[in-house]
């Protein structure tokens, strides 16, 4: 089934004729601005949300094009080609990455976050990209006033001065409330926040 993936630009800059806004994405999970699916491997797949209190590490180094699991048999991958790009697949991962390796990516502002949100049923699934001049401690999502929860990170070998991170709240349901997403340093220090309004994004 196709999901569809939203790129929310509070705090972005999309590369859409070098304008600013919100990017829908649908298909295999490539982090860019607007492009349609060439198959119906975009789904959202995530790994269970943790407290704030255990992800203070920093993201998990991983290769390029690295198939990650994320959950409920979604795949992440980050390339290098583009700026901020990376996949997320239920199907043919390995097409995917193929495919994002034409496109642009999130193609972030300095110091801030992208923020997309797949949602079936009552599960749903946040993912991202940051740019952040040092490397998050921790990143978390939190919706309303409920509890910050800590999402998973990845990020390529060396400097590469970005990185992903996901969230799965499976059982949650679809956000009513406004979602804040916060990239934090190992001293506390706030990187970078996107906020953005509840929004429908079915698989």
């Amino acid at each position: 089934m196709k999901t569809k993936r939203l790129v929310m630009a509070g705090v972005m800059a999309m590369a859409l004729a070098g304008g600013a806004g919100t990017a829908l994405a649908l298909g295999d999970g490539a982090a860019q601005p607007v492009r349609a699916a060439a198959d119906g491997s975009d789904s959202v797949t995530p790994a269970v949300a943790t407290t704030v209190a255990t992800a203070e590490t920093g993201p998990r180094v991983v290769q390029p094009y690295q198939p990650v699991a994320i959950g409920q048999g979604a795949k992440m991958g980050l390339l290098p080609q583009g700026r901020q790009n990376y996949v997320v697949a239920w199907e043919d991962f390995e097409g995917s990455v193929e495919r994002a390796k034409a496109y642009v990516g999130d193609s972030i502002r300095p110091n801030s976050l992208s923020g997309g949100l797949q949602t079936d049923g009552d599960d749903a699934l946040f993912t991202g990209a940051f740019r952040t001049d040092s490397v998050p401690a921790r990143i978390t999502v939190r919706v309303g006033t409920g509890p910050e929860q800590a999402a998973g990170m990845l990020m390529l070998p060396g400097e590469p001065g970005w990185g992903t991170y996901y969230l799965d709240a499976a059982g949650a349901g679809a956000p009513e409330e406004t979602t804040k997403v916060t990239a934090y340093g190992a001293d506390g220090t706030v990187l970078a926040t996107l906020s953005f309004e509840p929004f429908q994004a079915g698989r």
